[in-house]
């Protein structure tokens, strides 16, 4: 079988634009500027860039990276495909530095490609909520960071990570600031269908809000119960928990806070365009791509008098 990274849209730049094209422009480009869709202009000079389009009605010019993650970019798309290919055909991810020795650059701009990846990825809320009659969605937490041991009087802080998982579905993940109800419940009642079974552990956090849903069954973990009569158990919400520790300790090995929701939405989008869901690889990636419209990330911050230019990261 052909290696994928024979491809050409990650070798030559004009099928890379075309490839592009064809996922944000499904039905033909249109002027991000105005919306116009008829009156549109490709140049060809000399003086313009390859891919550029003027609308005719604002007079503004545009390309296919206009209004997407990828605005302003100086990196060739051909390594825009390899990065969001590599991304999404890795069940745990790829590290920034694996993807800066493979494509070349500097390793901040791969860390810097990665995260606006991750941000294409990050996926809304789920229309018609996760579940549904006569489906269970199972519900718990765990705790995302470093281990005590070896640390003399120091803790590493955790991080609290809820998952929703719908048996045989799709999930969602959310960083929450603590465990509690208050906390929980709009998580709960906002991303499940009200007509699902719930399905959680003994914790008493779930016991007001499991009473919403059509039903709500729980395993008691502390007695060492897992499954009950097959079909009483969390173990789909831990296997996911499972992926997702494995890509970050194994990966990533450190994530930071502010950063810990796009690797969750990275998480997230792999587990719900899965292969057993009928979404290979190919697939996955056609869809990540099209989730790069109307989202940008540009780390930018307000500058300081005495900063220079040179000292601004990004």
């Amino acid at each position: 079988m052909p290696s994928h990274l024979r491809n050409p849209i990650f070798h030559d730049e004009e099928k890379a634009r075309e490839w592009f094209e064809s996922r944000v422009w499904p039905n033909g480009p249109f002027c991000p500027h105005c919306g116009e869709t008829q009156n549109l202009t490709r140049l060809h000079g000399k003086a313009h860039r390859p891919g550029l389009i003027q609308c005719n009605s604002c007079r503004e010019q545009f390309t296919v990276t206009v209004n997407t993650v990828c605005e302003r970019s100086k990196l060739p798309l051909t390594k825009w495909c390899l990065a969001i290919y590599l991304l999404n055909s890795s069940k745990k991810g790829m590290s920034a530095l694996q993807m800066h020795r493979m494509m070349g650059g500097s390793y901040k701009t791969a860390w810097f490609l990665f995260h606006r990846i991750r941000e294409a990825m990050r996926e809304g809320k789920m229309p018609g909520g996760l579940g549904g009659k006569n489906k269970v969605v199972e519900v718990d937490e765990t705790y995302v960071g470093g281990k005590a041991a070896n640390r003399k009087n120091h803790i590493p802080p955790k991080a609290v990570v809820v998952a929703l998982v719908e048996r045989d579905g799709k999930v969602r993940s959310f960083r929450v600031p603590n465990v509690s109800a208050k906390t929980l419940r709009p998580l709960i009642v906002t991303n499940i269908n009200r007509a699902s079974f719930q399905m959680t552990d003994e914790a008493l956090v779930y016991t007001g809000v499991g009473r919403e849903f059509s039903g709500h069954g729980t395993v008691n973990h502390s007695a060492e119960e897992y499954v009950r009569a097959t079909f009483w158990h969390t173990n789909t919400v831990e296997n996911y928990f499972s992926i997702l520790k494995r890509g970050i300790i194994g990966t990533y090995h450190h994530v930071s806070e502010g950063h810990l929701h796009r690797y969750l939405g990275e998480f997230d989008f792999r587990y719900n365009q899965r292969i057993s869901l009928g979404v290979n690889d190919d697939q996955r990636m056609a869809k990540a791509a099209k989730g790069v419209v109307g989202k940008r990330l540009t780390y930018r911050r307000t500058r300081r008098p005495e900063e220079t230019e040179a000292e601004i990261p990004f």
